[in-house]
């Protein structure tokens, strides 16, 4: 499979601006033969919508997106964006999946950052469940958190249980307040090649770039294959807006936990078909 990492900037509140950004890179992964185009968390609106005086969300079948989808040909696409509640009350943090011009799934962010200059709580509901799904027609497993949910063990361990073979982690993660404490770059390091060692399966971390208000977005988006090795990175720095395709074989995850079974399929059928039967009867993840 070739994946493209969509490090992008965005406009705040320009929808059009960012859709445009985000067609031409779509256009370039076509042309590189990619199979599936991840963009960062919130790529078509930019991140503090607090500052935004009009309405910047869309349902998930809005068909700008789906025409986006489109433009992608045979390859997947995830994509950030505030996701309109069909009800019209609510607006979420959200993450589309689509292949061929059609919606698969919609991944609503569920650990929503309130502190320091992160006002995500004010704008968004919670989502209240996270589910794998299938990508390239069904043929491959995937679950998307995004940004803090990614700092959560326990999202990243049920996405493993049902089924991911790839955790796709689309991000706005600004540059550390707090230097002297910890490093930004380190801790998202640190995180993903823990989860690509220890659920033995490729992490796609796809981070923003660019400055929007007093947060600068550091870029750094990278693959992280089973065995915890990084074996594609971008950039790093507010101006390192590119795109890079890797090639990884999903292969790699079966042989991976069949040589050192950190992770057992046998547990991952009987999981599944638990949390199929809990949302049945109407519970949530």
């Amino acid at each position: 499979m070739r994946i493209t990492l969509a490090q992008t900037d965005a406009t705040l509140g320009d929808l059009d601006g960012n859709l445009k950004r985000a067609e031409r890179v779509l256009g370039e992964a076509v042309e590189d033969s990619s199979d599936l185009v991840v963009f960062p968390e919130l790529a078509l609106s930019g991140y503090q919508i607090g500052d935004v005086a009009h309405d910047l969300s869309m349902s998930p079948d809005d068909r700008r997106l789906l025409r986006l989808s489109q433009r992608a040909g045979g390859a997947g696409m995830l994509v950030g964006y505030p996701e309109a509640g069909t009800h019209g009350l609510h607006t979420y943090n959200s993450a589309g999946y689509y292949e061929d011009g059609h919606l698969v799934h919609t991944h609503r962010k569920l650990y929503l950052p309130t502190y320091s200059t992160f006002e995500e709580r004010k704008h968004f509901l919670p989502g209240q469940h996270s589910r794998a799904y299938g990508v390239r027609g069904g043929r491959h497993r995937a679950a998307t958190l995004i940004c803090n949910d990614a700092w959560q063990p326990q999202v990243a361990f049920l996405s493993t249980q049902d089924g991911a073979h790839i955790l796709l982690v689309p991000a706005n993660s600004a540059q550390s307040m707090s230097p002297e404490r910890y490093d930004s770059r380190e801790y998202w390091r640190n995180i993903t090649t823990f989860y690509g060692r220890i659920y033995q399966l490729f992490v796609v971390f796809v981070n923003r770039v660019g400055v929007e208000g007093g947060l600068t977005f550091w870029g750094g988006s990278h693959v992280v294959d089973p065995w915890g090795e990084v074996v594609g990175e971008c950039g790093e720095g507010p101006e390192a807006e590119e795109t890079l395709t890797v090639e990884i074989n999903l292969a790699d995850v079966r042989r991976r936990r069949r040589d050192i079974p950190l992770v057992r399929e046998a547990r991952l059928g009987l999981l599944r078909r638990e949390i199929d039967r809990l949302l049945d009867e109407g519970g949530d993840l």
